[in-house]
């Protein structure tokens, strides 16, 4: 049920973008940035919640990332204002999920021998994989016939339920060296949150955008140093450098930060098009992107059945084609799309080349992993998918918002139509405005303006919007172009050998 809700929790806000910019009138980009501020204090700080666990208690700190989304949950069912989302939901629930994911594996670990360890995790990933599915669906069922701030507080009586049964779960200590790393814990920190945090204040058009990306990228290079020094000096880390110096672990986690970039693209840029450029409600919204949930349950299920009748290089890269061959279907068809039908097809391909992803790269990522250090490679393994992700969700939403604001302006200084003293104004108005609103609602606010000025503005938002999102859109295109040449150097190496703590973790 934990997972579940974990899953489901970010499922709601994508599908319910447009409802919560109206209800509490905020803009879109506000909610991209607690979207993507979530999923960053997630990546940032997940190493550190590994060891808080370890040093303080697994179950307190699972209790604690539990507590972390329980406060986001009930924030959202009562905000009324951005400031309280991105604090409460994005920061304190991100802190959250930091604690209640690697404390939630260890638990599982310590508690359950052998076969039994394989089906509790079996449990906890079929978990994932169906809030994975309906999540979309649930949330704008919700969203659309009752309220967004329904869906939440539903979720935070889904979480008293489950910290009703803290009882049932049982700790599992920590055997391990209880020394701390307090510099690497906080060049981690800056470096995943500077990168993030520079590609947020640059879809905001803030400044010191270069400034934060490069100290991000030098506590990144300054954390690596640290820690091969540290290590060779017999001091504790925050992580073993010597996990990198297995080629099939560098390169899995480098696809799995590739798989969430594209995923993280996808799941920003989508709901935002179907709710303001179709007009549609969550539920249409959330009922558009099944194709893409369901077939990535549905083929991950179904590779996971059938795990050892191929080699995992070749899944894998199978997994990044499709996904590459999808998004890119998606580019053509979107000028033209009248109804969300029009992107079923690309994204059941899409969604396939997922479900190949997820069921064959964690394993193959943690399959070179001694028992002892399994625990710390699966953390750095989520740490890198929520980096991923985050760095999915700024990014796409940056560069659509970028390609709005250029594209409004650029047209509307070309138009012969609009009064030249009011062009200016009218660029700032939709940068501003049409992004949160549907066709017909700016049609509406155009009503008391001339004709032939309404009648343009609608054509410039109508051109600039698809055209915005195909430009997004080449954010998952490239990460899963990346992510086939990764596959490509997997092949070349030998296959993993089938390692009973990495298939622990994952649930077989």
């Amino acid at each position: 049920m934990a997972m579940f809700v974990l899953v489901v929790d970010t499922s709601i806000m994508n599908v319910s973008i447009s409802a919560v910019v109206r209800d509490i009138g905020t803009t879109v980009s506000g909610v991209q940035t607690a979207i993507a501020l979530e999923a960053l204090v997630s990546a940032a700080f997940i190493l550190i919640g590994s060891k808080i666990g370890d040093l303080f208690g697994r179950k307190r700190a699972y209790l604690l990332g539990l507590g972390g989304y329980l406060v986001g949950a009930v924030a959202m069912t009562l905000a009324t204002g951005l400031t309280l989302i991105v604090v409460c939901w994005a920061v304190i629930g991100g802190l959250g999920a930091a604690l209640l994911l690697p404390s939630m594996q260890s638990l599982i670990h310590g508690n359950f021998p052998g076969a039994a360890r394989k089906r509790v995790y079996a449990l906890v990933g079929a978990a994932a994989s169906i809030a994975a599915a309906v999540g979309p669906l649930l949330g704008g069922f919700i969203t659309t016939y009752l309220s967004w701030r329904v869906a939440f507080g539903l979720e935070a009586v889904v979480i008293l339920v489950v910290l009703s049964g803290a009882g049932l779960v049982q700790d599992a200590p920590y055997l391990g060296d209880r020394a701390v790393d307090p510099l690497g814990a906080v060049l981690s920190v800056i470096g995943m949150g500077g990168i993030v945090l520079g590609v947020l204040v640059w879809q905001e058009g803030g400044e010191s955008v270069a400034a934060l990306i490069v100290l991000g990228l030098g506590a990144l290079l300054g954390l690596a140093r640290w820690l091969v020094v540290r290590h060779r000096r017999g001091r504790p880390t925050l992580i073993d450098p010597d996990l990198f110096r297995a080629p099939l672990f560098r390169l899995g986690v480098t696809g799995q930060m590739l798989q969430q970039i594209a995923l993280g693209g996808a799941m920003i840029a989508l709901p935002i098009f179907l709710q303001m450029v179709l007009g549609y409600d969550a539920m249409l919204a959330g009922l558009s992107i099944a194709p893409l949930s369901l077939c990535m349950f549905a083929t991950a299920l179904l590779a996971g059945r059938r795990a050892g009748q191929r080699r995992p290089a070749v899944v894998i890269l199978a997994g990044f084609a499709l996904l590459t061959v999808g998004v890119a279907a998606l580019l053509p068809v979107v000028p033209r799309a009248t109804s969300g039908w029009w992107l079923a097809l690309p994204l059941a391909v899409a969604g396939c080349g997922l479900g190949l992803l997820v069921s064959q790269l964690n394993n193959y990522t943690l399959s070179p992993v001694s028992q002892e250090r399994v625990s710390e490679a699966a953390g750095v393994n989520s740490a890198t998918g929520s980096f991923g992700l985050s760095l999915g969700l700024a990014l796409t939403g940056a560069v659509m918002l970028a390609s709005l604001a250029v594209g409004f302006t650029a047209r509307t200084d070309a138009s012969d139509v609009l009064p030249p003293d009011d062009k200016a104004q009218i660029a700032r108005a939709l940068e501003d405005d049409a992004q949160v609103m549907s066709d017909a609602q700016l049609q509406e606010l155009l009503a008391d303006e001339p004709p032939d000025v309404a009648a343009e503005v609608q054509r410039i938002n109508t051109e600039v919007r698809p055209l915005a999102l195909q430009v997004a859109l080449l954010v998952p295109l490239v990460s899963g172009v990346a992510g086939a040449l990764v596959a490509l150097r997997m092949r070349r190496r030998p296959d993993p050998q089938p390692n009973d703590a990495a298939e622990s973790v994952l649930g077989g």
